[in-house]
């Protein structure tokens, strides 16, 4: 058996950033179900939180698991769930990119933290300049391709 802890912090938005997730009822349910699918899919999902147009997640990959295929199981079931129960209007859907960043067990709480206070985070602060932020801070370029 091989023994691995390697956390990773996710972020993704809604296509086109539209605002579907615009109640805290809804993001909650929303994040329970993304909550419980990751564990009957084998992914220990440590904290699962966002806003009206992003989820973040906190996940500490198993050994058999990659960076891509969880952010897929993850996204895609979530997105197929909220349109096949009607959850929202217009259609919902994920935006294909996201972010995932590592983290050390040192700032674990620091980074639940975080995740836990998106509510309050973006009283002050748009998903838009959280993006930015996230795109300079840690040094990310899109290319075009």
């Amino acid at each position: 058996m091989s023994f691995v802890k390697v956390y990773i912090h996710y972020v993704w938005g809604t296509k086109d950033r539209f605002p579907f997730l615009d109640s805290p009822e809804l993001r909650q349910k929303i994040w329970d179900h993304i909550q419980q699918n990751a564990a009957n899919k084998g992914i220990y999902l440590d904290f699962v939180n966002g806003y009206e147009e992003h989820c973040h997640c906190l996940v500490s990959l198993g050994s058999n698991q990659t960076i891509e295929k969880v952010a897929q199981l993850l996204k895609g079931e979530s997105s197929n769930w909220i349109n096949k129960n009607g959850l929202t209007q217009p259609k919902f859907g994920w935006q294909n990119e996201y972010f995932a960043l590592s983290v050390s067990e040192s700032i674990l709480d620091k980074v639940r933290n975080y995740i836990k206070n998106q509510e309050k985070h973006h009283e002050h602060k748009t998903y838009q300049e959280e993006y930015d932020e996230l795109m300079t801070k840690y040094g990310f370029v899109k290319y075009k391709g």
